[in-house]
């Protein structure tokens, strides 16, 4: 059965894209621990990330990068914070988290609430910052 990212994919189900290109995909996860908190994945599904070749894993860190990038021009923080857990979704994947202190990597407080309208632009306003 196809992961939930395979469907976003594969435009079963929508997202907040905010970069694309043949291999990977960049979105907002919609339960964020910080506003600009993007999951970037490779939409060849493989469950575990160290499972990937070793060109879909440097080339999916390469476009984390890209993303990394444009949502630290987008959202004030000091640094963009990656983290792998691969727990949740049987589908490689990272987290790109805006931060300004390690407490904003904590997923075990309260997920920001945004609205659709504020999703959209901040997806955009990433998107367009990404070279």
């Amino acid at each position: 059965m196809a992961s939930i990212f395979t469907k976003i994919v594969n435009g079963e189900i929508p997202c907040y894209k905010v970069a694309e290109d043949d291999r990977y995909l960049a979105f907002l996860d919609t339960g964020p621990v910080a506003a600009g908190h993007t999951l970037v994945i490779p939409k060849k599904e493989v469950d575990y990330i160290f499972d990937l070749n070793e060109e879909t894993l440097s080339g999916l860190t390469l476009f984390a990068q890209k993303v990394a990038k444009g949502i630290a021009l987008t959202v004030p923080c000091k640094r963009v914070g990656v983290v792998v857990l691969g727990l949740e979704v049987p589908h490689a994947h990272m987290h790109l988290i805006p931060l300004n202190s390690e407490a904003d990597m904590d997923f075990k407080k309260p997920k920001l609430q945004l609205k659709k309208e504020e999703f959209e632009q901040l997806a955009a306003a990433i998107s367009s910052k990404i070279e």
